[in-house]
């Protein structure tokens, strides 16, 4: 039994565990599993050449039962599912609070994702020296939601930090420098559990795992002209965490790891059923009970009772936004779902 930890081209790395100790060996799929896609995350039985040694091969027979599934369509239109990650327990949704620009729709939309497949979340934002994230938080005041923040790292001189600030960069190679506070508080948080990295390049994703992990994995800058980051991680990839003991707390399958992923720019739910939708809103929520059956719960549809909730301020003075926020994350399926009716 092993743990698939990154897929490239047909070939699977799964990182496994005996009596000769833990190691990555390189699969592809058994004949029998060729209409079962194998993902990032996903524990499997391996049989053949299992001693890891360049140019062996063993082979995936057998694919467990995923706990959880984070997935995602291209758009919200789209009902063809593409899982992110399999069996994690938490997803860390890493945004910027400057450089790239933090988009709530992007973390409304990882926080349905989450939601809707049983998925702890924690919202991390990194750059918060180049902008108070206080704005940013006002949107999820009213949320039970764990938020993390960090800063650039403490410069070795003045001059780093000035030129830092100007290029809106917060290290040597890019990428968002992190404090010893945020890692700390990650390293002892993640410690235990299977977690996801998800959020746009040039937040700090890679330079996080690389700090937790003692990986290099690649970083990268941000475009000053676009805003964005450039996608610097190619695939999906599993790194076992040491434990707090400074080792490997893994045997193959158990332990803690933490996975890295492609910079997500779109996040589609056209999977999810609009009213989970709404729940994954909490503070919206429980209007659902007083709108009628069927309900698109778009702006003018009648008997809606999200609007009611929210004029008597039951979600906080940033309801108004949160709410458009919810019916922009529902417009794009408003065609699917009216023939549902």
């Amino acid at each position: 039994m092993g743990r698939v930890v990154t897929v490239d081209r047909g070939r699977y790395t799964v990182h496994i565990g005996d009596e000769d100790g833990t190691r990555d060996i390189t699969a592809m799929r058994a004949k029998e599993l060729r209409r079962n896609p194998v993902v990032t995350g996903d524990l499997v039985g391996v049989v053949g050449d299992l001693s890891g040694r360049e140019g062996s091969l063993a082979r995936i027979v057998r694919i467990e039962d995923r706990s959880t599934v984070l997935r995602r369509s291209a758009d919200d239109s789209d009902a063809y599912e593409r899982v992110v990650v399999a069996n994690v327990d938490i997803l860390v949704i890493m945004v910027a609070a400057a450089n790239p620009e933090p988009r709530t729709g992007f973390i409304d939309r990882a926080l349905v994702a989450a939601y809707d497949a049983g998925i702890e979340p924690i919202l991390c934002i990194t750059k918060t020296d180049l902008r108070d994230p206080a704005d940013l938080l006002s949107h999820y005041r009213h949320l039970d939601l764990e938020v993390l923040t960090s800063g650039a790292a403490e410069p070795a001189r003045t001059g780093d930090a000035e030129s830092a600030k100007m290029d809106g960069t917060d290290g040597p190679d890019g990428d968002a420098d992190l404090d010893a506070g945020l890692l700390a508080t990650l390293r002892t948080r993640l410690e235990g559990h299977i977690s996801v990295l998800v959020g746009p390049s040039g937040v700090g994703k890679s330079t996080l795992l690389n700090a937790l992990a003692g990986t290099r994995r690649a970083t990268g800058h941000v475009n000053a002209v676009t805003g964005r980051g450039r996608h610097t991680s190619s695939s999906a990839l599993a790194i076992p965490l040491p434990d707090s003991s400074g080792t490997d707390g893994t045997d193959g399958t158990d332990g803690s790891w933490l996975v890295d992923t492609p910079g997500i720019r779109s996040f589609g739910l056209g999977l999810v059923d609009r009213d989970r939708v709404v729940e994954a809103f909490e503070d919206l929520a429980p209007a659902l009970a007083d709108c009628p059956r069927g309900c698109l719960h778009a702006a003018g549809e009648p008997g809606c009772a999200l609007d009611a909730w929210v004029a008597a301020g039951h979600a906080g003075a940033s309801g108004p936004e949160r709410l458009a926020s919810l019916r922009r994350l529902l417009d794009g399926r408003s065609d699917a779902a009216a023939g549902e009716r």
